[in-house]
């Protein structure tokens, strides 16, 4: 047999295949933290893609008490505040909003809740993704409201109108994009006789 054909690669084998990153899905992530994985860390699911953020820091958590305790005042009964726990916003994400209002009352034990009332994520660490990726997901799922308190600049984004964008580009964003101060106020779209002051929220 000449030496050429041996030196070819095999018809079942092209020699062009270029490793692809694989894609995790939500029910898989959810297995591996069945599994005890990301024991301890705080893993979430954007795109396909494992994520971990940082450890939280006290002005984190701190933020995220107080948070807690307002939105729930604000919304009164008939809702769940559910704090760092599964939304599965579709097949490719699981982002684990720091804080989501969903309809129901507490002790419902079905499946995890794909949408929201109302979801805020703080950043200390994280605004830059906050504000764009994760941004772009909740607008996807439809999230009507979407707020991330920014610890360090002091200030509210509050995202509403999720809207596609032109033909051809496959995504959807928010329309409505306001920051507001310590002095401005800001009620939830599903509470709007609740109102809240920016610097309540703030440590």
């Amino acid at each position: 047999m000449p030496s050429s054909t041996l030196l070819s690669p095999p018809p079942w084998q092209p020699s062009n295949i270029i490793p692809q990153p694989r894609r995790w899905t939500v029910t898989e992530f959810d297995h591996l933290g069945s599994l005890g994985c990301f024991a301890g860390r705080r893993a979430f699911l954007l795109d396909g893609v494992i994520l971990e953020q940082g450890p939280m820091e006290p002005p984190h958590a701190d933020a995220l008490e107080v948070l807690y305790e307002l939105i729930r005042a604000a919304f009164g009964s008939g809702w769940r505040f559910r704090v760092q726990t599964p939304l599965h916003l579709d097949e490719f994400n699981n982002p684990m909003p720091d804080l989501a209002v969903v309809a129901g009352t507490p002790g419902y034990y079905g499946d995890h809740p794909v949408s929201a009332a109302l979801v805020v994520e703080v950043a200390d660490t994280t605004l830059q993704s906050d504000l764009t990726d994760k941004a772009e997901r909740y607008a996807t799922a439809g999230i009507a409201d979407y707020w991330v308190l920014d610890l360090n600049a002091g200030v509210l984004h509050v995202f509403r109108n999720p809207q596609p964008l032109p033909a051809g580009l496959g995504a959807t964003a928010y329309r409505t994009h306001d920051t507001l101060g310590p002095n401005d106020t800001v009620s939830p779209l599903a509470a709007p006789n609740a109102t809240i002051r920016v610097s309540d929220l703030l440590p």
